[in-house]
């Protein structure tokens, strides 16, 4: 928790001692980049002048819905240039929590997913089998004496259930899922925690609200692979040998964002007032989350500061 103010980057000169106290940064996306579909202002000017500045990027979502290769389409569309290895996920976080800290075996042991596309492509890319998911047979009224996934039973390869956001989420898909988290052999792992998302106008449940209905019914805890758990960071900093001390996490939640880069130890953080978070949030002293280094309107700030006009 830190006591120094957070400083507002308003002037060239604070947006200046920002650029000056890093060499990578790692960004949010949704509530820092855009909104849904809408691109925020500046965005691509920034992240442009970043790249020329000599800085690293790092894209780290909690969003699970997407692959990564997704992801680089979704940047490509708003004519930014990404590449896979600079986007860090949730989905992607599971599928390395999978096989290499819960050690499961692709071509062995399977994966019950209750979430959307984003987690199964990535456990597919790590060669694990998933179920559930996407399956548009989960889309049909719930029938326990007709669903396909309990007729015959239940898949005895199944060793860990992965859960994230589902915007199709229903009774059959909690249902099915339960079944597995009752087996104590398999694991159970959330993508993350964030209750809600933002998108241009409104707030919508998130992760966390999904993943809390599956931890209730089945009287679990999950393991959380995206931030602000440490795991995601360690994944980040080994595959890119980052020195933390010149590292800033960019994002638009203090509960997520700010606390994944304060407890991972990075040089700094930055909130953005784009997504979820008030000016009043960021400045109160509150034990529930930390605060930020700095803090500004929107990222395109730094650009209109330092490089626009």
């Amino acid at each position: 928790m830190t006591n120094i103010n957070p400083v507002k980057i308003n002037s060239k000169e604070t947006a200046q001692k920002f650029l000056d106290s890093f060499d990578t940064y790692l960004f949010d996306c949704d509530g820092v980049l855009w909104l849904g579909k809408h691109l925020l202002p500046h965005v691509k000017e920034t992240l442009e002048f970043l790249t020329k500045s000599g800085k690293q990027l790092i894209f780290v979502t909690n969003n699970s819905t997407k692959s990564r290769a997704a992801y680089c389409k979704k940047f490509a569309s708003f004519g930014i240039e990404v590449t896979q290895d600079q986007i860090f996920s949730s989905a992607y976080a599971s599928a390395v929590y999978v096989r290499d800290f819960l050690k499961l075996e692709p071509g062995k042991d399977k994966v019950w997913v209750c979430g959307e596309a984003g987690i199964s492509d990535e456990l597919s890319l790590m060669g694990f089998k998933s179920l559930g998911g996407t399956d548009p047979r989960l889309d049909e009224r719930f029938d326990a004496e007709k669903s396909p996934f309990l007729t015959n039973g239940l898949d005895p390869s199944v060793r860990c259930v992965v859960a994230g956001l589902d915007t199709k989420i229903n009774y059959h898909r909690l249902a099915i899922s339960l079944q597995y988290l009752q087996q104590p052999q398999v694991h159970f792992v959330g993508t993350n925690i964030d209750p809600t998302f933002p998108q241009k106008g409104h707030i919508f449940p998130g992760a966390g609200s999904v993943i809390a209905s599956l931890a209730c019914c089945a009287g679990r805890e999950p393991v959380y692979c995206g931030k602000p758990n440490k795991n995601m960071l360690d994944t980040i900093v080994s595959a890119k040998k980052l020195d933390v001390a010149r590292c800033c996490m960019i994002g638009d939640r203090l509960n997520t964002d700010v606390r994944f880069g304060v407890d991972g130890g990075l040089g700094g953080t930055l909130l953005v007032l784009t997504g979820i978070e008030t000016e009043d949030r960021a400045l109160e002293q509150n034990s529930d989350h930390p605060r930020p280094k700095f803090y500004a309107n929107k990222l395109g700030d730094i650009y209109e500061l330092l490089g626009g006009h």
